[in-house]
């Protein structure tokens, strides 16, 4: 099984961090290229290797962790998925300019972002018609990303949500969290827990659960 990562941001990176961590092998990428995660790379050592973003697409499981404004032109010009497994690491967010005069009709100005309107639809829904022909499964994108690096804490493990439509897909998905250190809850369906957990209206988006 090999694992490819789109996106050196905060979840990318410290998936990759966990990955290492736990002698995992995997290929991070970014737009700007290889040679900008030289750092990360030096850091976490060889288990991690900085690739293209068409090496880390064609990998078996494939962690989307890029911001949603990203997507439709990142997605576009992906290869045929043919049945691979991409996480949904997204949420519907905006980030906003830090300098930029606060909204007051918006509730989330105070912590940078704005939610983005999808029309009534959940997030992986339209994520999923993004990538046609994969199999689609949420996770990883519920938790503040620098308390993903934690995965054991106060003699448990940290709690990781995932859901999806493809039992096989999240078979191997919630082996991968568990050999990463969480403890993983399976919501069901990309319906009901991809809207539980999706920030950042989500009724358990943010929730820090420790399995102890």
């Amino acid at each position: 099984m090999t694992i490819g990562i789109i996106g050196s941001g905060g979840l990318g990176s410290n998936v990759a961090r966990v990955l290492a961590k736990k002698g995992i092998s995997a290929t991070i990428s970014n737009s700007r290229g290889p040679a900008s995660m030289a750092a990360l790379i030096a850091e976490v050592g060889p288990m991690i290797k900085a690739g293209t973003v068409a090496e880390a697409a064609s990998a078996d499981i494939v962690l989307v962790a890029v911001r949603w404004e990203s997507l439709p032109k990142l997605l576009a010009g992906m290869p045929a998925w043919n049945g691979r497994i991409v996480i949904d690491g997204t949420n519907p967010v905006e980030f906003l300019d830090p300098n930029a005069p606060k909204d007051p009709t918006n509730p989330l100005a105070d912590w940078g972002i704005k939610a983005i309107d999808l029309g009534g639809k959940y997030s992986s829904s339209v994520f999923r018609d993004m990538v046609s022909g994969a199999r689609v499964v949420k996770a990883f994108n519920h938790l503040d990303v620098n308390v993903l690096t934690q995965t054991e804490v106060s003699g448990g493990a940290r709690v990781q949500f995932f859901s999806g439509d493809d039992a096989a897909a999240k078979a191997e998905v919630r082996q991968l969290l568990e050999a990463m250190g969480y403890f993983a809850v399976d919501l069901g369906s990309l319906e009901v827990g991809g809207a539980l957990a999706q920030l950042p209206f989500g009724p358990l988006a943010g929730i820090n659960f420790i399995k102890i």
